[in-house]
């Protein structure tokens, strides 16, 4: 495909989902978000790359990784590697992706980079067929455990309407920096796996949730201290239906697209529309919302949209 046709595929694609890619927003529609945020967009949207070089771009365009990783601190890499599932079948986040991440948390002078998920499929399958061990190891990053209830800590959620306490990966208490890296998919349960509901792979007992009002202890969770500094959504295969696993490679919709924001809620919306997804149909971004967790109004946040 040439790059005229490529870039009108992108417009009819967009104008879709709402994300109009490219659009630089004029000076007096940027002017109100850029002070309340600190001259920096809440909300980055990338289209046309690589999932690397996708996240290059975008973190540029967020103050750059240096503003979210300092010298000597501790990053936790959270993607999505629920899956005993290849790269191409998209159930899992791209190890492209994810290897990117680490090498730049270490260039900006990260101490150590760790990456974990607690899988639904036997976890050394998942962690080797995603390609996430490999990729991790390659980067510089140190790879997990997430399988035994003892690398786990009880934790309150005093917030919560019913998840009220839960336990909760060490790396994820101890870290001083966390970026969370979801895939964009389909779930059969949730509706949608983004940056909220792919937390679930923090906690040990998933099942809690699934027993007592899922959509309701997704944003409960969203409530407890210890937050991602950091949300990027991977939207560069997107399974359509029949997630969260998939069937096969025909659930998959190449998008090419890469969300990036500090705003779990913000994101989880931007990634509903690139779904073909109504937010109201995800009933635990308006729990969220309720919470106080982040924004669910994306015409009022400052939104950058890049193409490439």
């Amino acid at each position: 495909m040439d790059r005229r046709k490529f870039i009108a595929l992108l417009s009819t694609i967009a104008a879709s989902y709402n994300l109009k890619f490219p659009l630089a927003l004029a000076a007096e529609e940027a002017a109100p978000a850029a002070v309340a945020s600190g001259g920096f967009p809440d909300l980055v949207g990338v289209a046309g790359g690589t999932p690397a070089a996708m996240f290059d771009r975008a973190i540029a365009a967020a103050g750059g990784i240096e503003r979210f990783v300092r010298q000597g601190q501790k990053v936790l890499v959270k993607p999505n590697i629920g899956w005993d599932k290849k790269p191409e079948e998209g159930a899992n986040t791209s190890p492209e992706l994810v290897k990117r991440i680490v090498e730049l948390c270490l260039k900006a002078g990260a101490a150590e980079v760790r990456v974990f998920d607690n899988t639904c499929n036997h976890w050394q399958a998942c962690y080797g067929n995603s390609g996430i061990e490999t990729a991790v190891k390659e980067a510089g990053g140190k790879m997990l455990m997430a399988h035994e209830e003892s690398l786990f800590t009880p934790v309150d959620v005093p917030a919560g309407k019913v998840l009220k306490k839960t336990t909760v990966h060490q790396a994820w208490l101890d870290s001083d920096v966390i970026i969370n890296v979801p895939i964009l998919k389909h779930h059969g349960g949730a509706r949608m796996t983004a940056a909220m509901k792919n937390l679930m792979g923090v906690i040990f007992d998933r099942r809690y949730y699934h027993s007592n009002d899922l959509h309701q202890c997704i944003a409960d969770f969203t409530t407890i201290a210890k937050k991602p500094t950091l949300n990027v959504v991977d939207a560069y295969n997107v399974m359509m239906r029949n997630g969260p696993r998939g069937v096969s490679t025909d659930d998959l919709v190449t998008r090419k697209m890469l969300l990036l924001s500090t705003d779990m809620v913000a994101i989880d919306v931007a990634a509903a529309r690139i779904l073909e997804v109504d937010q109201q149909e995800i009933a635990y971004i308006a729990k969220a919302v309720e919470h106080g967790t982040g924004s669910n109004a994306l015409d009022k946040l400052r939104i950058e949209r890049l193409t490439m």
